[in-house]
């Protein structure tokens, strides 16, 4: 088929790459401007246009895709279809009706659940046990569309938000070319979602890795893996921030005493327990604020933590 896409992060990367696998035609990619990034504010281009533009292919960045002049130098390309995945700007009405056959969307989730701009990270962050991906046909709602595929994907012991992206990409990008052949041979299914149960995910801010010490030993866990590798979960011991990597947590019945959360109990043997809301978490990879990551049996080795020390 003769395919616009539309993506612009490495989550997109790997859906372009196997529609080119494939066979399938891309006289276009649209991906968002290029921006400033760093501490000399050089210009980096966006993941999919550094794909593109080494397959040769012709990458078009619009500021706003809903501009009229946009909306017509995408309708000279004559597209039979658009696979849009993780772009960034809203498609009008317009936009949408372009392509013979419309445009189709890989989200990271098992539509309706977890709508919205990081289903990745907050299916790990909520303790889900199984989350996949989807292909659906784009309306003017926001992940709204009906169903045409899914792939469910079961988490892994230690998933983070980041070995999950990798999966889902992969999963999106195989799923992703068994839409298209349905759709060129006639035999999708268009299946509308039930907005009754529709769940949404907010976007991801480095606030939310602030660790709240009340919280269950369990959903600070979950937490950590989730907004690994960014944001990233942190704290403040003796005035200084320490991201944690790595954690596991321990039931309540476990715990010593009535601590407040936040005190740590025990700080030898390769990990510090710091007692929490609900149960122990034990912090087993962990990096100061100006220091590489490491092992908690090595951190320990070099910072004095005793037992009794409150996480600020």
């Amino acid at each position: 088929m003769r395919v616009i896409f539309m993506g612009t992060p490495d989550f997109s990367v790997g859906v372009l790459e196997r529609l080119l696998q494939a066979g399938h035609e891309i006289p276009l990619v649209v991906t968002q401007p290029d921006k400033p990034k760093g501490r000399g504010k050089a210009m980096q281009y966006p993941p999919v246009k550094e794909a593109a533009l080494s397959h040769g292919l012709e990458v078009y960045q619009p500021r706003r895709i809903r501009e009229t002049e946009c909306v017509e130098y995408l309708r000279g390309y004559e597209a039979d279809i658009a696979v849009v995945v993780a772009f960034g700007q809203i498609l009008t009405k317009e936009v949408l009706e372009l392509p013979k056959f419309g445009c189709i969307n890989v989200h990271a989730s098992l539509l309706p659940k977890y709508r919205g701009a990081s289903p990745i990270q907050w299916a790990v962050i909520n303790g889900e046990e199984v989350t996949g991906v989807t292909t659906m046909r784009m309306d003017e709602g926001i992940d709204t569309g009906d169903i045409i595929l899914q792939r469910k994907v079961r988490l892994q012991e230690g998933e983070t938000g980041g070995s999950l992206f990798e999966r889902l990409s992969q999963a999106g990008a195989e799923l992703c070319v068994e839409t298209l052949d349905a759709i060129g041979q006639g035999r999708a299914v268009y299946t509308p979602q039930d907005h009754g149960a529709a769940t949404h995910t907010s976007m991801i801010k480095k606030q939310l890795g602030n660790i709240d010490w009340s919280k269950p030993a369990k959903e600070i866990e979950c937490l950590i893996r989730g907004l690994n590798p960014w944001p990233s979960a942190y704290t403040s011991l003796q005035g200084k921030a320490l991201k944690i990597w790595k954690a596991s947590w321990q039931d309540a019945r476990l715990s010593q005493g009535q601590e407040e959360p936040g005190t740590i109990l025990e700080a030898g043997k390769g990990a510090f327990k710091v007692q929490t809301g609900h149960g122990l978490l034990v912090l087993e990879e962990v990096q100061l604020e100006g220091k590489k990551r490491m092992a908690a049996s090595d951190f320990l080795r070099g910072f004095p933590v005793e037992a009794g020390q409150k996480f600020e």
